[in-house]
Protein backbone atom coordinates (compact mmCIF):
# COMPACT_ATOMS: atom_id res chain seq x y z
CA UNK A 1 0.00 0.00 0.00
CA UNK A 2 1.38 3.25 -1.23
CA UNK A 3 0.27 6.52 0.74
CA UNK A 4 -0.46 9.57 -1.79
CA UNK A 5 0.78 7.77 -4.62
CA UNK A 6 2.46 9.77 -7.42
CA UNK A 7 0.60 8.52 -10.31
CA UNK A 8 1.63 8.48 -14.00
CA UNK A 9 -0.51 10.68 -16.04
CA UNK A 10 -0.06 10.75 -20.12
CA UNK A 11 1.54 13.76 -21.50
CA UNK A 12 0.08 16.77 -21.13
CA UNK A 13 -1.92 16.13 -17.93
CA UNK A 14 1.01 15.49 -15.45
CA UNK A 15 4.07 13.87 -14.50
CA UNK A 16 5.13 10.18 -16.19
CA UNK A 17 5.55 9.52 -12.73
CA UNK A 18 7.03 5.93 -12.58
CA UNK A 19 8.55 4.24 -8.90
CA UNK A 20 11.95 1.84 -8.82
CA UNK A 21 10.59 -1.68 -7.76
CA UNK A 22 11.55 -4.61 -6.59
CA UNK A 23 10.78 -8.21 -6.19
CA UNK A 24 12.43 -10.67 -4.29
CA UNK A 25 11.72 -14.27 -4.36
CA UNK A 26 12.96 -16.18 -0.88
CA UNK A 27 12.93 -19.89 0.12
CA UNK A 28 13.23 -21.01 3.57
CA UNK A 29 13.65 -16.75 4.61
CA UNK A 30 16.65 -16.41 1.93
CA UNK A 31 16.73 -14.65 -1.28
CA UNK A 32 17.08 -17.12 -4.34
CA UNK A 33 15.54 -14.61 -7.01
CA UNK A 34 15.29 -11.00 -7.72
CA UNK A 35 13.59 -8.52 -10.57
CA UNK A 36 13.96 -4.70 -10.34
CA UNK A 37 11.66 -2.55 -12.78
CA UNK A 38 9.95 0.90 -12.72
CA UNK A 39 6.87 1.50 -12.63
CA UNK A 40 4.32 3.70 -13.62
CA UNK A 41 0.62 3.64 -11.28
CA UNK A 42 -2.67 4.54 -12.79
CA UNK A 43 -5.76 3.34 -13.25
CA UNK A 44 -7.22 3.11 -16.74
CA UNK A 45 -10.92 3.35 -18.69
CA UNK A 46 -12.41 3.19 -21.54
CA UNK A 47 -16.10 4.88 -21.93
CA UNK A 48 -18.10 4.15 -25.10
CA UNK A 49 -21.42 3.90 -26.64
CA UNK A 50 -22.25 1.12 -29.34
CA UNK A 51 -23.55 3.33 -31.68
CA UNK A 52 -24.24 7.38 -32.02
CA UNK A 53 -27.48 7.89 -31.33
CA UNK A 54 -29.90 9.93 -33.52
CA UNK A 55 -28.88 12.92 -32.44
CA UNK A 56 -25.70 13.10 -32.65
CA UNK A 57 -24.46 11.91 -29.59
CA UNK A 58 -22.49 9.19 -28.20
CA UNK A 59 -19.06 8.70 -25.92
CA UNK A 60 -15.62 6.86 -26.92
CA UNK A 61 -12.98 8.51 -24.28
CA UNK A 62 -9.91 7.47 -22.38
CA UNK A 63 -10.09 8.00 -18.78
CA UNK A 64 -6.94 7.67 -16.57
CA UNK A 65 -7.19 8.33 -13.20
CA UNK A 66 -10.51 9.49 -13.12
CA UNK A 67 -9.60 12.10 -15.65
CA UNK A 68 -10.95 12.21 -19.29
CA UNK A 69 -7.84 12.53 -21.78
CA UNK A 70 -8.30 14.45 -25.05
CA UNK A 71 -6.04 12.19 -27.28
CA UNK A 72 -3.47 13.64 -30.22
CA UNK A 73 -2.21 10.32 -31.43
CA UNK A 74 -0.13 8.61 -34.27
CA UNK A 75 -0.65 5.08 -35.65
CA UNK A 76 2.64 3.07 -35.06
CA UNK A 77 3.39 0.74 -37.85
CA UNK A 78 6.53 -1.62 -37.78
CA UNK A 79 9.91 0.24 -37.92
CA UNK A 80 11.38 -1.37 -40.71
CA UNK A 81 10.19 -4.01 -42.48
CA UNK A 82 13.31 -5.53 -41.46
CA UNK A 83 13.02 -6.42 -37.93
CA UNK A 84 16.37 -6.73 -37.50
CA UNK A 85 17.08 -2.93 -38.02
CA UNK A 86 13.90 -2.21 -36.20
CA UNK A 87 15.99 -0.94 -33.02
CA UNK A 88 18.55 1.05 -35.54
CA UNK A 89 15.20 3.38 -36.04
CA UNK A 90 12.65 2.81 -33.58
CA UNK A 91 14.58 5.48 -31.03
CA UNK A 92 14.75 8.87 -33.95
CA UNK A 93 10.90 7.36 -34.80
CA UNK A 94 9.75 8.33 -30.93
CA UNK A 95 11.47 11.31 -31.45
CA UNK A 96 9.65 12.48 -34.15
CA UNK A 97 6.44 11.24 -32.17
CA UNK A 98 6.72 13.31 -29.11
CA UNK A 99 8.27 16.52 -30.94
CA UNK A 100 4.70 16.35 -33.08
CA UNK A 101 3.16 17.21 -30.11
CA UNK A 102 1.42 13.78 -29.70
CA UNK A 103 0.29 12.31 -26.19
CA UNK A 104 -0.89 8.76 -27.43
CA UNK A 105 0.20 5.98 -30.37
CA UNK A 106 -2.28 2.88 -31.66
CA UNK A 107 0.22 -0.39 -31.91
CA UNK A 108 -1.24 -1.01 -35.12
CA UNK A 109 -2.60 -4.97 -35.37
CA UNK A 110 -1.34 -5.21 -38.99
CA UNK A 111 2.38 -4.93 -37.53
CA UNK A 112 4.30 -6.71 -34.74
CA UNK A 113 4.73 -6.41 -30.49
CA UNK A 114 6.97 -4.27 -29.82
CA UNK A 115 10.14 -4.11 -27.85
CA UNK A 116 10.56 -3.72 -24.45
CA UNK A 117 12.47 -0.61 -25.07
CA UNK A 118 9.43 0.69 -27.05
CA UNK A 119 6.81 0.41 -24.23
CA UNK A 120 9.75 1.44 -21.59
CA UNK A 121 10.36 4.60 -23.68
CA UNK A 122 6.36 5.64 -23.93
CA UNK A 123 6.36 4.95 -19.89
CA UNK A 124 8.96 7.32 -18.76
CA UNK A 125 7.28 10.17 -21.83
CA UNK A 126 3.72 9.69 -21.29
CA UNK A 127 2.34 8.16 -24.41
CA UNK A 128 -0.85 6.53 -23.67
CA UNK A 129 -0.67 2.90 -25.93
CA UNK A 130 -3.54 1.94 -27.68
CA UNK A 131 -2.23 -1.56 -28.33
CA UNK A 132 -4.05 -4.11 -30.94
CA UNK A 133 -2.96 -7.28 -30.91
CA UNK A 134 -1.80 -8.76 -34.46
CA UNK A 135 -4.94 -9.55 -36.76
CA UNK A 136 -6.02 -7.33 -39.38
CA UNK A 137 -7.99 -6.90 -41.90
CA UNK A 138 -9.60 -10.15 -42.38
CA UNK A 139 -11.62 -12.92 -41.47
CA UNK A 140 -10.19 -15.64 -39.35
CA UNK A 141 -10.02 -19.47 -39.23
CA UNK A 142 -11.99 -20.70 -36.48
CA UNK A 143 -10.00 -24.04 -36.33
CA UNK A 144 -8.73 -25.23 -32.97
CA UNK A 145 -5.24 -25.04 -34.01
CA UNK A 146 -5.87 -21.38 -34.43
CA UNK A 147 -7.98 -21.05 -31.22
CA UNK A 148 -4.74 -22.48 -29.17
CA UNK A 149 -2.23 -20.54 -30.89
CA UNK A 150 -4.23 -17.21 -30.54
CA UNK A 151 -4.68 -18.28 -26.79
CA UNK A 152 -0.76 -19.57 -26.22
CA UNK A 153 0.24 -15.79 -28.31
CA UNK A 154 -1.69 -13.48 -26.58
CA UNK A 155 -0.96 -14.88 -22.79
CA UNK A 156 2.93 -14.20 -23.54
CA UNK A 157 2.14 -11.33 -24.85
CA UNK A 158 -0.30 -10.12 -21.60
CA UNK A 159 2.49 -11.37 -19.58
CA UNK A 160 5.46 -9.75 -20.85
CA UNK A 161 3.59 -6.35 -21.33
CA UNK A 162 0.97 -6.02 -18.31
CA UNK A 163 3.42 -3.98 -16.17
CA UNK A 164 3.77 -0.65 -18.86
CA UNK A 165 1.81 1.86 -17.40
CA UNK A 166 1.69 3.60 -20.38
CA UNK A 167 -1.03 0.51 -22.19
CA UNK A 168 -4.04 2.06 -21.55
CA UNK A 169 -6.19 -0.68 -23.92
CA UNK A 170 -5.80 -4.03 -25.72
CA UNK A 171 -8.37 -4.19 -28.70
CA UNK A 172 -8.62 -7.89 -30.27
CA UNK A 173 -7.81 -6.49 -33.99
CA UNK A 174 -7.67 -3.88 -36.63
CA UNK A 175 -11.21 -4.15 -38.87
CA UNK A 176 -11.72 -7.50 -38.48
CA UNK A 177 -14.89 -6.42 -37.66
CA UNK A 178 -15.89 -4.72 -40.52
CA UNK A 179 -14.71 -7.31 -42.60
CA UNK A 180 -17.69 -9.95 -41.22
CA UNK A 181 -19.60 -6.63 -41.85
CA UNK A 182 -18.73 -6.67 -45.54
CA UNK A 183 -19.63 -9.11 -48.64
CA UNK A 184 -22.11 -11.36 -49.59
CA UNK A 185 -21.18 -13.36 -45.98
CA UNK A 186 -21.98 -10.40 -43.91
CA UNK A 187 -22.52 -12.11 -40.41
CA UNK A 188 -22.45 -10.44 -36.91
CA UNK A 189 -18.91 -10.22 -35.21
CA UNK A 190 -20.25 -11.28 -32.13
CA UNK A 191 -19.34 -14.95 -33.91
CA UNK A 192 -15.92 -14.07 -33.95
CA UNK A 193 -14.63 -16.50 -30.88
CA UNK A 194 -11.03 -14.94 -31.24
CA UNK A 195 -12.17 -11.94 -30.25
CA UNK A 196 -15.28 -12.49 -27.72
CA UNK A 197 -14.26 -15.83 -26.19
CA UNK A 198 -10.27 -16.12 -26.60
CA UNK A 199 -9.12 -12.85 -25.68
CA UNK A 200 -11.39 -11.82 -23.04
CA UNK A 201 -10.48 -15.59 -21.74
CA UNK A 202 -6.97 -14.81 -21.63
CA UNK A 203 -7.48 -10.91 -20.30
CA UNK A 204 -9.29 -12.40 -17.38
CA UNK A 205 -6.86 -14.35 -15.94
CA UNK A 206 -3.85 -12.35 -17.14
CA UNK A 207 -4.57 -8.80 -16.77
CA UNK A 208 -8.01 -7.62 -15.58
CA UNK A 209 -6.78 -3.86 -14.76
CA UNK A 210 -7.53 -2.31 -18.70
CA UNK A 211 -10.48 -2.23 -20.58
CA UNK A 212 -10.80 -4.33 -23.74
CA UNK A 213 -12.27 -3.54 -27.16
CA UNK A 214 -12.75 -6.67 -29.37
CA UNK A 215 -12.26 -4.46 -32.92
CA UNK A 216 -11.09 -1.34 -34.05
CA UNK A 217 -13.77 0.07 -35.14
CA UNK A 218 -15.78 -2.04 -32.46
CA UNK A 219 -19.45 -3.37 -34.13
CA UNK A 220 -21.36 -4.48 -31.69
CA UNK A 221 -24.47 -6.94 -32.12
CA UNK A 222 -26.83 -3.93 -31.39
CA UNK A 223 -24.74 -1.89 -34.15
CA UNK A 224 -24.85 -4.92 -36.90
CA UNK A 225 -28.97 -5.82 -36.25
CA UNK A 226 -29.30 -2.09 -36.66
CA UNK A 227 -27.57 -1.36 -39.36
CA UNK A 228 -25.56 0.92 -38.21
CA UNK A 229 -22.37 -0.68 -38.44
CA UNK A 230 -20.42 3.13 -39.40
CA UNK A 231 -22.64 4.90 -36.99
CA UNK A 232 -20.33 3.99 -34.35
CA UNK A 233 -18.79 6.34 -31.62
CA UNK A 234 -15.49 5.39 -32.69
CA UNK A 235 -14.75 5.33 -36.85
CA UNK A 236 -11.40 4.81 -39.24
CA UNK A 237 -12.46 7.47 -41.16
CA UNK A 238 -10.97 6.48 -44.77
CA UNK A 239 -13.80 6.97 -47.29
CA UNK A 240 -13.50 7.96 -50.96
CA UNK A 241 -10.28 10.23 -50.23
CA UNK A 242 -11.65 12.88 -52.42
CA UNK A 243 -11.30 16.58 -51.56
CA UNK A 244 -9.80 16.73 -47.57
CA UNK A 245 -12.68 19.24 -47.11
CA UNK A 246 -15.28 16.98 -49.15
CA UNK A 247 -19.08 15.57 -47.43
CA UNK A 248 -17.27 12.69 -45.97
CA UNK A 249 -14.56 14.28 -44.08
CA UNK A 250 -16.30 17.56 -42.93
CA UNK A 251 -19.50 15.95 -41.84
CA UNK A 252 -18.30 13.21 -40.34
CA UNK A 253 -20.25 12.02 -37.25
CA UNK A 254 -17.05 10.34 -35.25
CA UNK A 255 -16.90 10.76 -31.96
CA UNK A 256 -13.24 9.68 -32.12
CA UNK A 257 -10.98 8.47 -35.10
CA UNK A 258 -8.50 6.02 -34.71
CA UNK A 259 -7.14 6.50 -38.35
CA UNK A 260 -7.62 9.13 -40.55
CA UNK A 261 -5.31 9.76 -43.36
CA UNK A 262 -4.04 11.47 -46.84
CA UNK A 263 -1.63 10.59 -49.57
CA UNK A 264 1.74 12.68 -49.80
CA UNK A 265 4.57 12.30 -52.68
CA UNK A 266 7.84 11.77 -51.54
CA UNK A 267 10.22 14.85 -51.77
CA UNK A 268 12.63 14.30 -54.77
CA UNK A 269 15.78 13.88 -52.29
CA UNK A 270 14.31 10.77 -51.07
CA UNK A 271 12.40 9.45 -54.33
CA UNK A 272 15.82 9.67 -55.91
CA UNK A 273 17.19 7.24 -53.57
CA UNK A 274 15.12 4.40 -54.60
CA UNK A 275 13.02 4.84 -57.77
CA UNK A 276 16.49 6.93 -59.16
CA UNK A 277 16.76 10.08 -61.01
CA UNK A 278 15.72 8.27 -64.54
CA UNK A 279 12.96 6.57 -63.81
CA UNK A 280 11.58 9.38 -61.67
CA UNK A 281 9.00 11.66 -64.10
CA UNK A 282 7.07 11.59 -64.85
CA UNK A 283 4.65 10.18 -62.36
CA UNK A 284 1.72 8.81 -63.88
CA UNK A 285 2.03 5.81 -65.83
CA UNK A 286 5.10 4.94 -64.42
CA UNK A 287 5.71 1.38 -62.99
CA UNK A 288 8.38 2.28 -60.52
CA UNK A 289 5.69 4.53 -58.80
CA UNK A 290 3.43 1.50 -59.14
CA UNK A 291 5.74 -0.76 -57.06
CA UNK A 292 6.07 1.44 -54.31
CA UNK A 293 2.62 1.42 -53.76
CA UNK A 294 2.26 -0.28 -51.15
CA UNK A 295 2.52 -3.75 -53.10
CA UNK A 296 5.05 -4.50 -54.92
CA UNK A 297 3.12 -5.64 -58.47
CA UNK A 298 1.34 -3.85 -60.79
CA UNK A 299 -1.19 -5.44 -62.49
CA UNK A 300 -4.21 -6.59 -60.16
CA UNK A 301 -2.45 -5.19 -57.11
CA UNK A 302 -4.42 -3.49 -54.25
CA UNK A 303 -2.58 -1.07 -54.12
CA UNK A 304 -1.76 0.66 -57.38
CA UNK A 305 -4.74 2.99 -57.41
CA UNK A 306 -3.26 5.17 -54.55
CA UNK A 307 -0.71 6.75 -57.50
CA UNK A 308 -3.75 8.09 -59.31
CA UNK A 309 -5.33 8.80 -56.67
CA UNK A 310 -2.45 10.99 -55.12
CA UNK A 311 -2.14 12.85 -58.64
CA UNK A 312 -5.67 13.56 -58.80
CA UNK A 313 -5.74 15.05 -55.54
CA UNK A 314 -2.89 17.17 -56.56
CA UNK A 315 -4.67 18.11 -59.64
CA UNK A 316 -8.23 18.71 -57.77
CA UNK A 317 -6.43 21.11 -55.46
CA UNK A 318 -4.40 23.46 -57.96
CA UNK A 319 -4.82 25.30 -61.25
CA UNK A 320 -1.82 24.38 -62.37
CA UNK A 321 -0.38 21.43 -64.37
CA UNK A 322 2.78 19.98 -62.27
CA UNK A 323 6.09 20.57 -64.64
CA UNK A 324 8.36 18.61 -63.19
CA UNK A 325 8.98 16.48 -60.23
CA UNK A 326 9.74 19.19 -57.42
CA UNK A 327 6.20 20.71 -58.62
CA UNK A 328 4.45 17.59 -58.25
CA UNK A 329 6.33 16.83 -54.67
CA UNK A 330 5.83 20.40 -53.51
CA UNK A 331 1.54 20.17 -54.74
CA UNK A 332 1.26 16.87 -53.57
CA UNK A 333 2.58 17.29 -50.23
CA UNK A 334 0.60 20.46 -50.10
CA UNK A 335 -2.57 18.81 -50.39
CA UNK A 336 -1.28 15.98 -47.50
CA UNK A 337 -0.46 18.98 -45.15
CA UNK A 338 -3.63 21.24 -46.08
CA UNK A 339 -5.81 17.70 -45.09
CA UNK A 340 -4.17 15.99 -42.17
CA UNK A 341 -3.99 20.38 -40.44
CA UNK A 342 -8.12 19.94 -41.34
CA UNK A 343 -8.55 16.64 -39.58
CA UNK A 344 -6.36 17.71 -36.62
CA UNK A 345 -8.35 20.86 -36.22
CA UNK A 346 -11.87 20.03 -37.04
CA UNK A 347 -11.54 17.63 -34.14
CA UNK A 348 -9.62 19.87 -32.14
CA UNK A 349 -12.28 23.00 -32.63
CA UNK A 350 -14.71 20.42 -31.96
CA UNK A 351 -13.96 19.24 -28.54
CA UNK A 352 -16.45 18.46 -26.04
CA UNK A 353 -17.91 16.22 -28.71
CA UNK A 354 -14.89 15.03 -30.40
CA UNK A 355 -12.77 13.03 -27.79
CA UNK A 356 -9.45 12.53 -29.99
CA UNK A 357 -7.61 11.72 -33.48
CA UNK A 358 -5.24 8.94 -34.25
CA UNK A 359 -3.92 9.93 -37.64
CA UNK A 360 -2.12 7.71 -39.90
CA UNK A 361 0.42 7.77 -39.57
CA UNK A 362 4.21 8.98 -38.43
CA UNK A 363 6.55 7.14 -40.44
CA UNK A 364 7.16 4.48 -43.90
CA UNK A 365 8.82 1.30 -42.58
CA UNK A 366 9.94 0.74 -46.06
CA UNK A 367 11.04 3.04 -49.08
CA UNK A 368 7.44 3.65 -50.61
CA UNK A 369 4.81 6.61 -51.35
CA UNK A 370 2.20 6.45 -48.65
CA UNK A 371 0.44 8.35 -45.84
CA UNK A 372 3.09 8.65 -43.82
CA UNK A 373 4.16 12.08 -42.51
CA UNK A 374 7.82 10.89 -42.43
CA UNK A 375 9.35 8.61 -45.32
CA UNK A 376 11.98 6.03 -44.72
CA UNK A 377 14.84 7.78 -44.84
CA UNK A 378 13.58 10.47 -41.88
CA UNK A 379 12.58 13.16 -44.54
CA UNK A 380 10.11 15.08 -43.15
CA UNK A 381 7.12 16.02 -45.18
CA UNK A 382 5.16 19.43 -45.20
CA UNK A 383 2.76 17.47 -43.36
CA UNK A 384 4.83 16.62 -40.15
CA UNK A 385 5.32 20.51 -39.67
CA UNK A 386 2.02 21.64 -40.05
CA UNK A 387 0.50 18.94 -37.38
CA UNK A 388 3.35 19.81 -35.21
CA UNK A 389 1.82 23.30 -35.32
CA UNK A 390 -2.10 22.25 -35.02
CA UNK A 391 -0.93 20.23 -31.83
CA UNK A 392 0.21 22.84 -30.19
CA UNK A 393 -1.17 22.68 -26.65
CA UNK A 394 -2.39 26.17 -27.20
CA UNK A 395 -3.24 27.11 -30.71
CA UNK A 396 -5.65 29.35 -32.85
CA UNK A 397 -7.45 27.88 -35.87
CA UNK A 398 -10.22 28.14 -38.08
CA UNK A 399 -13.32 25.91 -38.86
CA UNK A 400 -16.60 26.09 -40.91
CA UNK A 401 -18.12 22.82 -38.78
CA UNK A 402 -20.89 25.42 -36.69
CA UNK A 403 -22.14 26.88 -40.18
CA UNK A 404 -20.11 29.81 -39.95
CA UNK A 405 -16.57 30.55 -40.47
CA UNK A 406 -15.24 30.60 -36.75
CA UNK A 407 -12.11 31.51 -35.03
CA UNK A 408 -11.67 29.37 -32.32
CA UNK A 409 -9.44 29.19 -29.29
CA UNK A 410 -8.16 25.35 -28.64
CA UNK A 411 -6.17 25.36 -25.11
CA UNK A 412 -5.33 21.86 -23.74
CA UNK A 413 -3.43 23.12 -20.74
CA UNK A 414 -5.09 22.11 -17.42
CA UNK A 415 -5.24 26.13 -16.60
CA UNK A 416 -6.70 28.82 -18.02
CA UNK A 417 -4.40 30.77 -20.15
CA UNK A 418 -5.12 34.95 -21.37
CA UNK A 419 -4.03 35.24 -24.86
CA UNK A 420 -3.82 38.62 -27.54
CA UNK A 421 -4.74 37.21 -30.95
CA UNK A 422 -5.28 38.65 -34.59
CA UNK A 423 -6.28 37.75 -38.05
CA UNK A 424 -5.29 39.27 -41.03
CA UNK A 425 -5.42 38.71 -44.86
CA UNK A 426 -1.97 37.79 -46.62
CA UNK A 427 -2.98 39.11 -49.58
CA UNK A 428 -4.16 42.88 -48.88
CA UNK A 429 -2.91 43.17 -45.22
CA UNK A 430 -6.23 43.61 -43.93
CA UNK A 431 -7.09 43.31 -40.24
CA UNK A 432 -10.02 41.10 -39.58
CA UNK A 433 -9.96 40.03 -36.14
CA UNK A 434 -8.50 41.17 -32.77
CA UNK A 435 -8.76 40.30 -28.93
CA UNK A 436 -7.76 39.80 -26.16
CA UNK A 437 -9.48 36.67 -23.99
CA UNK A 438 -9.04 34.18 -21.29
CA UNK A 439 -9.06 30.68 -22.92
CA UNK A 440 -10.66 28.26 -20.48
CA UNK A 441 -8.64 25.16 -19.52
CA UNK A 442 -9.16 21.93 -21.78
CA UNK A 443 -11.83 23.34 -24.23
CA UNK A 444 -12.20 25.04 -27.18
CA UNK A 445 -13.43 28.59 -27.34
CA UNK A 446 -15.57 30.07 -29.64
CA UNK A 447 -13.63 33.50 -30.32
CA UNK A 448 -15.34 35.32 -33.76
CA UNK A 449 -17.04 34.74 -36.59
CA UNK A 450 -15.50 36.33 -40.05
CA UNK A 451 -17.08 37.05 -43.05
CA UNK A 452 -17.20 34.13 -45.67
CA UNK A 453 -17.71 35.44 -49.45
CA UNK A 454 -16.80 32.72 -51.09
CA UNK A 455 -12.95 33.59 -52.44
CA UNK A 456 -10.15 32.40 -51.88
CA UNK A 457 -7.84 33.66 -49.07
CA UNK A 458 -4.90 32.46 -46.96
CA UNK A 459 -5.45 33.77 -43.34
CA UNK A 460 -2.78 34.76 -40.94
CA UNK A 461 -3.42 33.62 -37.25
CA UNK A 462 -1.26 35.13 -34.61
CA UNK A 463 -1.30 34.88 -30.89
CA UNK A 464 0.27 35.68 -27.45
CA UNK A 465 -0.09 34.67 -23.76
CA UNK A 466 0.40 36.23 -21.33
CA UNK A 467 3.12 34.13 -20.46
CA UNK A 468 4.99 35.47 -23.48
CA UNK A 469 4.91 32.49 -25.39
CA UNK A 470 3.88 33.22 -29.31
CA UNK A 471 1.82 31.10 -31.60
CA UNK A 472 1.39 31.20 -35.70
CA UNK A 473 -1.47 29.59 -37.82
CA UNK A 474 -3.13 29.50 -41.12
CA UNK A 475 -6.32 29.22 -42.68
CA UNK A 476 -6.60 28.21 -46.46
CA UNK A 477 -10.39 29.81 -47.21
CA UNK A 478 -12.08 28.91 -50.52
CA UNK A 479 -12.76 25.96 -52.64
CA UNK A 480 -10.61 24.37 -55.26
CA UNK A 481 -8.81 25.07 -57.71
CA UNK A 482 -6.27 27.53 -55.93
CA UNK A 483 -3.20 29.21 -57.84
CA UNK A 484 -0.15 27.27 -56.69
CA UNK A 485 2.06 30.18 -57.57
CA UNK A 486 -0.27 32.36 -55.09
CA UNK A 487 -0.04 29.53 -52.23
CA UNK A 488 3.47 29.41 -52.77
CA UNK A 489 4.24 33.12 -52.25
CA UNK A 490 1.54 33.08 -49.32
CA UNK A 491 3.56 30.19 -47.65
CA UNK A 492 6.46 32.38 -47.77
CA UNK A 493 4.53 35.17 -46.10
CA UNK A 494 3.99 33.09 -42.99
CA UNK A 495 7.53 32.46 -42.62
CA UNK A 496 7.32 28.84 -42.76
CA UNK A 497 9.82 27.51 -44.81
CA UNK A 498 9.26 23.46 -43.94
CA UNK A 499 9.83 21.36 -46.79
CA UNK A 500 12.70 19.02 -46.69
CA UNK A 501 14.46 16.83 -49.19
CA UNK A 502 13.68 19.55 -52.67
CA UNK A 503 17.83 20.95 -53.03
CA UNK A 504 19.35 17.26 -52.95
Amino acid sequence: TLENPRLWWPRGYGEANQYEMTATLLRDGRPVDTLSFRQGLRTAELIHDDIIAEDGSGDFCFVVNGKRIYVKGTNWVPADAFHGSDMERIPAILDLVRDVGCNAMRVWGGGVYESDFFYDWCDGNGILIWQDFMMACGVYPHTERMLGQLREEAAAVVRRLRRHACICLWAGDNECDQNYCWGDMKQDPARNRLTREVLPQVLHAEDWTRPYLPSSPYVSSEAFRAGKQEQTPEQHLWGPRDYFKGHFYHDANAVFASEMGYHGCNSPASIYKFIGREKSWPVDGNEQYLYHAASPETQDAPYIYRIPLMSGQLRFLFRQEPQNLDEYARMSQISQAEAKKFFVESFRSRRGRRTGLIWWNIMDCWPQISDAVVDYYFCRKLAYFFIRRSQSPVCLMMDDHSGALTLYGVNDLLRAVRAEYSVRDLDTGTLLVRGETLLDAEASTPLHTVRDDGKAHFYAIEWKTETGETGTNHYLQGAPQFDYDWYMRSLKKMNYDEFEGFDA
